[in-house]
């Protein structure tokens, strides 16, 4: 046991479950053990302390005591030294303290030990019984003996943190108030010292709730939450709408709308009276004889069970409301200027509390008040004291605080999506011979813009360019190299440079953005006419193609280097394209985790892939968009670390009988032989309705190809779902329409050919230009 150090100085206080010696020099406490066997049959006592007779002994020895020793109050009293316990004139376990002037007066934990109850150690007769819950304070009579007696805030409940169920904290909680574990005196100073602790608990609980929002809803939905019923009974949320974000200045009136409304309800609505009375609800005190709250004099219930309040309220300048939201502190809704401003919030229909139950707190922000919080209590439990305008200040304050910031960060959100979103095609062409389909996921909800892109390309020919790229992170600086990048292919793909040619410039442009721009990028051009491919990688993964059989085979291509490496030489290779076949391009984020390498998870897109057509048959493909769920649903939970973009190209082709080729010398008589050519393609394919229309528009644009171009101009036709007419020569120059005079003998052809044709268009190759047009096949209009 250890001894505590004494002071030959004076006497000492008495520690609890310890005892003094003569001269007042303390002794060593009784440890809990030690205590309960003093109680029990010593050698040295003789004797026994029964718990009943001990007690009235001690109480008829202490009065015996103060009477002996009225004469001689404040006089000092010379000090000997004690004799040990047990020797002769010692003072035993049992014995009164004596003194030299007759029994000592004992202290109230000396009286006690000498009854045989020493406190926080329960009955001699029974070990001490824990408290339930930590909540309730100890009762009168014998169990404020059981009980440790604290005050202060460490008499106060919820020592895990949370919310205090008490006095002013609890419906009807005020009736406890009296009850404060500590008999005899000093019950009012132990009252306030715990409800100041469990004021403090609330704030710090509540407070924590409120942080935990991420966004608008959830911030004041923690204020309702953590408010109601600990703190009040109702609460109405006043925002401004719009709520301003930043430093922006509002225009026009201000507006407070009602954006939430939470209230206690009865309790025959609430079908677990148990978990009622653990929320802190005070079922003998805050219930009437039939079970229910009384809220006959606070408006709680409306229509819709809510409360009947005004939606909107506009704040008049120079008004009573503005005034108080101009002061920013929370006030009682039975002061003056609460009055005067609560029927202009609530509406004038909306009658008002009596006395201090109700509480109007502004809710400013970081730079001017956003909305204005109404807390209701009704009459069954104490009004609001003035200590809790502070609480609903620290609220108010915390709830302002987080919606600012709740609105900046969806003012952040809003800006990354809006730059995702024009970063990526917000629909992908529908070129000739090929069908397309594309998914993107972010890295997190939270993080919705990242570094990787897709995008479908029509170029000349019918033909189209396919494009997957990623650059390195998944943050604003990413979004905006990429779509730099993407600008960049797109520009580069207009000029029909081969796939190599167009990543050695993505190349330079990534060089010119900074030494550390790092991507990598898989550009492939389909020719459906030709039924081929022509792939360049530079570090991306190779894509996967789907055969019409089922079988999913993973791409052969050059890996290369990624982008922004420098002096690198880029390869590009051409496959076959057959109809039917689907190809996959997709980013690392797809096939690579933390769980996976990337080879493994390309090796699991393969199976997926073959195992999906055996679902849907072997004798036609599956669907596009299905595909592409079916492909992202292999992902587990955990398993997305990246953003994912896919683009899916479904390969129909143009099959060789729909196709119609002539190469044509640059000479006077071009114009008549490509009319007879097109004449003829038309008979072979039934649409001679159409010939008048495209012999004079071929004509039109062969004259204008005859007149600049030095080698044979080409001619080709083809029949899909419209019929398309391309001219190609090798001059670059690229035709543009104008309004020709009166006078003009030339100037007319593209005029007509604008007129006439459905679409139109010109595009600049690397030798030359490709003049287009194309005419609605018969009965198209009917089709669709």
């Amino acid at each position: 046991m250890t001894e505590y150090p004494t002071s030959q100085e004076g006497p000492q206080p008495v520690a609890s479950g310890g005892g003094t010696d003569e001269a007042g020099h303390g002794k060593a406490p009784i440890a809990a053990a030690e205590a309960v066997r003093t109680h029990a049959p010593s050698a040295g006592a003789g004797h026994v302390a029964e718990p009943g007779g001990g007690a009235a002994a001690a109480a008829s020895e202490a009065r015996s005591a103060r009477s002996a020793a009225g004469g001689a109050a404040g006089l000092p009293r010379p000090r000997r030294k004690a004799p040990a316990p047990g020797e002769s004139g010692g003072p035993t376990a049992s014995d009164p303290v004596q003194g030299q002037d007759g029994v000592r007066p004992r202290d109230g934990a000396a009286a006690r030990n000498a009854a045989g109850t020493t406190p926080g150690l329960g009955d001699p007769a029974e070990p001490p019984r824990p408290r339930g819950d930590g909540l309730e304070p100890a009762a009168a009579g014998v169990e404020s003996a059981r009980q440790p007696a604290s005050t202060g805030a460490d008499a106060a409940p919820g020592g895990d943190g949370s919310a205090g169920q008490n006095s002013g904290y609890r419906a009807g909680g005020e009736r406890h108030g009296g009850r404060t574990g500590i008999p005899g005196a000093g019950t009012g100073e132990a009252t306030a010292a715990r409800r100041e602790g469990d004021r403090l608990r609330f704030v710090g609980a509540a407070t924590r709730r409120i942080a935990r929002g991420i966004d608008l809803d959830e911030i004041v939905l923690g204020l309702c939450r953590a408010t109601v019923p600990t703190f009040s009974d109702a609460i109405l949320v006043y925002l401004r709408d719009p709520l301003p974000v930043g430093d922006e200045r509002p225009v026009g009136p201000v507006v407070l709308r009602l954006r939430r409304t939470d209230r206690l309800r009865p309790i025959d609505d609430l079908t677990d009276i148990s978990s009622t009375i653990g929320a802190g609800m005070d079922l003998a005190g805050a219930a009437g004889a039939t079970g229910e709250l009384d809220f006959s004099q606070l408006p709680l219930v409306g229509p819709q069970g809510d409360l009947p309040a005004a939606e909107l309220c506009e704040i008049r300048p120079g008004g009573a409301l503005a005034e108080v939201l101009r002061g920013v502190r929370p006030v009682f809704g039975s002061s003056a200027a609460a009055r005067a401003a609560l029927p202009e919030l609530l509406g004038v229909d909306h009658p008002l509390p009596r006395g201090n139950r109700a509480v109007l707190a502004p809710l400013r922000g970081r730079r001017r008040v956003i909305g204005a919080a109404v807390f209701l209590r009704s009459p069954e439990r104490p009004a609001f004291e003035q200590n809790d305008l502070l609480v609903a200040a620290q609220l108010a304050t915390h709830t302002a605080l987080g919606i600012d910031k709740a609105v900046l960060y969806g003012r952040e959100a809003y800006i990354a999506d809006e730059l995702q979103r024009t970063m990526l095609p917000d629909s992908l062409p529908q070129p000739t011979g090929v069908r397309l389909a594309s998914r993107y996921l972010p890295a997190a909800e939270t993080a919705r813009v990242g570094g990787d892109w897709y995008d479908a390309i029509p170029l000349p020919g019918s033909r189209v360019a396919l494009v997957v790229g990623d650059v390195m992170g998944h943050s604003m600086t990413s979004a905006a190299i990429m779509g730099q990048l993407r600008t960049t292919a797109q520009t580069l793909a207009q000029l029909d440079l081969p796939p190599a040619e167009v990543l050695h410039h993505l190349d330079e442009q990534a060089q010119r953005l900074g030494s550390d721009r790092m991507a990598t990028c898989l550009y492939a051009v389909y020719d459906p006419v030709a039924h081929r491919i022509t792939i360049a990688n530079a570090g991306h993964p190779p894509p996967v193609l789907l055969h019409l059989g089922g079988r999913a085979e993973v791409l052969r291509v050059p890996p290369g280097a990624p982008i922004g490496v420098g002096g690198v030489d880029f390869e590009a290779v051409e496959l076959d394209a057959p109809a039917g076949a689907t190809l996959l391009l997709y980013t690392d984020g797809l096939v690579e985790s933390r769980l996976r390498d990337v080879w493994t998870g390309i090796e699991q897109l393969r199976e997926r892939l073959a195992t999906t057509a055996q679902l849907t048959g072997l004798d036609h493909p599956p669907p596009l968009e299905a595909l592409c769920d079916d492909v992202l649903d292999m992902l587990g939970p955990g398993d997305r670390d990246d953003d994912i973009a896919l683009l899916a190209a479904r390969f129909d082709g143009i099959a060789p009988s729909d196709v119609a080729y002539w190469f044509l010398d640059p000479e006077e008589t071009a114009p008549g032989r490509a009319r007879r050519f097109a004449r003829r393609a038309l008979t072979r394919w039934g649409l001679e309705e159409l010939s008048d229309s495209l012999e004079l528009l071929v004509s039109e644009v062969v004259t204008n190809a005859v007149r600049y171009a030095e080698r044979p101009v080409t001619l080709r036709l083809l029949r899909t779902d419209v019929l398309r007419c391309e001219v190609g020569d090798d001059s670059p120059q690229l035709p543009r329409q104008r309004r020709a005079r009166d006078t003009d003998e030339g100037g007319r052809g593209l005029f007509l050919v604008n007129r006439m044709a459905r679409r139109w268009g010109a595009t600049r190759l690397s030798s030359g230009k490709v003049v287009w047009f194309e005419l609605p096949l018969p009965g198209a209009n009917d089709r669709q």
